[in-house]
């Protein structure tokens, strides 16, 4: 056996006793024992939800009025285009904010980022229902209070929008962050979904189009309260894995700097917002294409709804499978191929009459998919960008998919050609004109085959985040058994 120096040795930042023990003083030593004690806590499921409600109620607020866009623009006295503004706004007010939110989530932490989106979407969803009250009304349009509103709330859109990877990472161990993160995501497009069962519903008639906003309004102020009675800790006092510790290692522009020479993040970001922004047109052009070729607004709420129904349980199975294989690269690229084979489908199907059973089933082969690898992809762009902030990287694969949203929703609104509404259209009670959507929707399907084919052949990556925390526990080991780490 080797002679063991009497004088203390150093192993990386670890100072190393003449009898083989970590001196406590160590700096290093100190970040290893903590990485030997994770633990997670019950109040990160608190956390979690009220991150839920406060985004399914962002998204309801977004798409209030999508769903029955003809009865809108007809109680409200205004086009077609005037409606679609209304969604429009979230995309062009989020763009800018979405690089402060970014900033703001990494550098200030996820408690004020949460109770800052709270508080913008009540006052939000609170001003649009001034547009319900008469007396406010008199010398103005009530589009004011709903376009007013409606900015509030895009403000709040970024902020937690980009939440979820950030909490998974600093409430969730390493086995449940995919699954985390998938519930969080989700809870955004099943707001969408519970807008598209809920607006047709209410708003039966014209003159129900006021209820829709007030109803909407509720989990918002809900919400706000939840999130201002019960978040108090930025991050939990002991973290649950190696990587939470560093969850922001990098300075927010330092971290920017890098993800633009990322060329695998730079790959995903514009394949993601190129899926995201055809998402957005597709959820709130929805009603409108199916209209003109007769299906009633029932029809096109259905189908919404199975849209987000459908891609919330595939967003289930993606979560639980990941978690347990890692294999985030192939989840993506296959999901994002069937995606762009199904809006296919739906491009050739939305142009046919008495096919609603068809376009049902399309619409929730498109959500699974779609929405399936949602989550994914945001965890994987983490994985990628390590150790750029969670709020960075996803920050800005979000403003990607706003950008070129707004850039669909302009484009596909001029490619749709007017028609005087014929015999059997569906759409509007007063409408002078309507539009024919087939040329957008083979549009869309067109741009999301481009984005399928970009991702499947040049997008590989390793998994950085995966690799650190798998380094971090070899480096525990290795000091406990007396070896030296590896820097």
């Amino acid at each position: 056996m080797a002679e063991v120096s009497e004088e203390p040795q150093m192993y990386g930042n670890a100072r190393v006793t003449a009898s083989g023990e970590l001196d406590p003083e160590s700096e290093r030593c100190r970040t290893l024992r903590k990485l030997q004690h994770y633990k997670v806590y019950k109040k990160r499921w608190y956390f979690l939800a009220v991150v839920c409600l406060i985004n399914a109620s962002n998204a309801m607020i977004w798409i209030t009025f999508a769903p029955v866009a003809d009865l809108s623009a007809s109680y409200f006295n205004c086009s077609l285009d005037t409606v679609n503004y209304l969604s429009l706004v979230y995309l062009i007010v989020s763009i800018p904010i979405g690089f402060v939110a970014s900033w703001f989530l990494d550098t200030l932490g996820l408690k004020y980022a949460v109770l800052l989106s709270s508080w913008l979407n009540m006052l939000g969803s609170i001003i649009r229902c001034l547009s319900m009250v008469p007396f406010m009304n008199n010398k103005q349009s009530p589009l004011i209070y709903l376009f007013v509103g409606q900015s509030l709330c895009a403000v709040a859109q970024p902020l937690i929008l980009f939440v979820p990877t950030k909490l998974a990472a600093v409430w969730f161990s390493e086995h449940q962050r995919a699954t985390a993160n998938m519930i969080a995501s989700m809870s955004n497009p099943f707001g969408i979904f519970l807008a598209n069962l809920l607006s047709p519903i209410i708003a039966s008639e014209v003159q129900y189009v006021p209820l829709v906003v007030g109803v909407y309004g509720i989990p918002a102020v809900l919400a706000c309260i939840l999130a201002t009675a019960g978040i108090s800790d930025k991050a939990p006092p002991t973290p649950p894995s190696a990587s939470a510790i560093h969850s922001t290692s990098e300075p927010f522009f330092t971290g920017l700097k890098q993800l633009l020479k990322n060329k695998a993040y730079i790959i995903l970001m514009i394949c993601f917002g190129a899926g995201m922004g055809i998402f957005t047109a597709f959820s709130s052009f929805l009603e409108q294409i199916l209209c003109f070729r007769g299906y009633p607004n029932y029809i096109s709420g259905i189908c919404g709804a199975l849209f987000i129904f459908a891609g919330g349980f595939g967003a289930l199975i993606c979560g639980l499978y990941v978690d347990r294989t890692k294999k985030f690269t192939e989840v993506v690229k296959i999901f994002f191929a069937f995606t762009a084979l199904l809006f296919t489908a739906f491009a050739v199907i939305s142009n046919l009459r008495n096919q609603a059973v068809l376009l049902a089933i399309v619409c929730s082969l498109l959500g699974f998919f779609g929405f399936g690898q949602y989550p994914i992809t945001m965890e994987l762009a983490v994985e990628c960008s390590y150790p750029v902030g969670e709020g960075s990287s996803t920050g800005l694969a979000f403003i990607s998919g706003q950008v070129q949203g707004l850039i669909f929703m302009v484009m596909f609104q001029m490619l749709a050609k007017p028609y005087a509404a014929p015999p059997l259209s569906a759409c509007g009670v007063n409408q002078i004109e309507i539009y024919d959507w087939s040329i957008p929707t083979l549009v869309m399907a067109g741009v999301c085959s481009i984005g399928a084919c970009i991702l499947i052949i040049f997008f590989h990556t390793v998994y950085k985040r995966l690799a650190a925390e798998a380094n971090s526990e070899q480096e525990v080991i290795n000091i406990n058994d007396g070896n030296e780490p590896h820097n």
